[in-house]
């Protein structure tokens, strides 16, 4: 495989991950936070979510490395340190939010629905830089 299509297959492989979370993760818009196995799994759906991208990210920087390409590796490389680096800190919020809704915080459930809203909107954020970066990965260098 050229290192080019090696970068661009590094690219969409990426988009897995971060595409599935931009589908499932509205889902939880129309269920109450209050419901611990609800927040259980929006935790998991959010700490995978970070692993599997800090993963293919990991993958994708080293391919755009291999391919030559610097500063796509660059902004590779930045969004897999941000999932590095943001999974424990926001991790840690939502557990911060969970222990206090089960403490009887009638606040930590409108802060876990800001966790969630912006862990959406990040992550679309992110998405669409990454598609919009496609066809610039796609021409041959």
């Amino acid at each position: 495989m050229r290192p080019d299509a090696l970068a661009l297959t590094a690219l969409v492989i990426l988009l897995f991950p971060m595409g599935y979370f931009l589908l499932a993760s509205p889902a939880f818009l129309l269920v109450k936070l209050d419901i611990p196995p609800v927040t259980q799994l929006l935790r998991g759906m959010f700490n995978i979510q970070f692993r599997m991208v800090s993963v293919a990210g990991i993958i994708g920087t080293m391919a755009f490395i291999f391919a030559g390409r610097p500063l796509f590796a660059l902004g590779v490389g930045l969004l897999t340190a941000l999932a590095i680096w943001g999974r424990p800190r926001f991790m840690r919020q939502i557990d911060d939010q969970l222990s206090a809704r089960d403490a009887g915080d009638a606040n930590a459930v409108r802060q876990l629905r800001r966790l969630h809203w912006g862990g959406m909107l990040c992550n679309a954020v992110l998405v669409a830089a990454v598609v919009a970066s496609i066809p610039y990965v796609a021409t041959s260098s």
